[in-house]
């Protein structure tokens, strides 16, 4: 049952950061809702999220959000909730809500990343999908950012599995129609016929910001024990997840490359940094 608080508090144009303080600090959005202005104020909350807390636009047409997100079963997980995936809980500026479809418990199994770049080879395309299906064949759900490219090839290649899920890390909101790039709305739809997850920390209505994607990598890595680049250039963004990846303390893979590619300069970089070769599957569930 989707709880008319959260559904106000997730709205409310504060950061995540401050959102997570006030949870923090109160437990509940319902706590929250009932604050007095002199309460906030005294309690050192800013001027300006006070203002916010208690502006009236925020506080109306909670029934109808709530009744469209039961109506296309979408799930609104608070990080104080039990629900909350455990290894997002410890991770910076971890999301204070989770919009979530599908089957959330793949996001409590053994995940692995797959990420890499959208201008992918066809190699990188190939070896993406072979990869994930290896390794979902092995129970093991594959996560990774639903953009084209290499994102878009490992969650096809855990899709061609009947084993492991797969779990779509939205930089969007979750509703059908926003679904970000458009081109691939049928692998969305696939991933939640076939079992998977598709998650967001934004709300409803976000659009398809160029910050939102460098941020929700955060998210990718930290559903994830390992991290897999397939391909990347040398300013990529999927190098942005394995920088989270490593201050998380995840193991990093790149798949090695062609040295004459401009896509293998960063993943042959990370090899050179220390990240583990992968070679083949089973190097995946060594123990190092």
């Amino acid at each position: 049952m989707v709880n008319e608080y959260d559904i106000w508090f997730s709205n409310l144009e504060i950061s995540n950061k401050e959102k997570i303080n006030l949870l923090e600090e109160f437990k509940t959005a319902e706590i929250i809702w009932k604050l007095k202005e002199k309460e906030m104020l005294k309690k050192g909350i800013k001027e300006q999220n006070v203002n916010k807390i208690l502006e009236e636009k925020y506080r109306k047409k909670l029934d109808k959000y709530k009744n469209y997100l039961e109506k296309n079963e979408i799930k609104l997980v608070c990080m104080n909730s039990r629900e909350y995936p455990e290894s997002l809980k410890h991770i910076d500026n971890k999301p204070a809500y989770l919009y979530i479809r599908g089957k959330i418990e793949n996001l409590y199994d053994y995940n692995i990343a797959i990420v890499g770049s959208r201008k992918a080879s066809s190699y990188g395309k190939a070896i993406s999908r072979k990869i994930s299906k290896e390794i979902a064949d092995r129970n093991v759900n594959i996560v990774s950012g639903l953009a084209i490219g290499i994102d878009k090839y490992a969650h096809l290649g855990a899709l061609d599995s009947n084993i492991g899920k797969t779990i779509a890390v939205l930089g969007t909101g979750v509703s059908d129609n926003e679904i970000y790039p458009f081109e691939n709305k049928k692998v969305f739809e696939r991933i939640l016929e076939n079992e998977g997850t598709v998650i967001s920390e934004f709300k409803l209505g976000t659009k398809p910001e160029k910050y939102n994607f460098p941020l929700r990598n955060r998210i990718i890595s930290g559903l994830a024990q390992k991290v897999i680049v397939v391909e990347a250039k040398e300013k990529s963004g999927s190098l942005i997840t394995v920088d989270y990846a490593l201050e998380q303390g995840k193991d990093i893979y790149a798949i090695p490359g062609n040295i004459t590619s401009e896509n293998s300069v960063g993943t042959n970089k990370l090899i050179e940094e220390g990240a583990y070769i992968l070679n083949k599957i089973d190097d995946l569930f060594i123990l190092h």
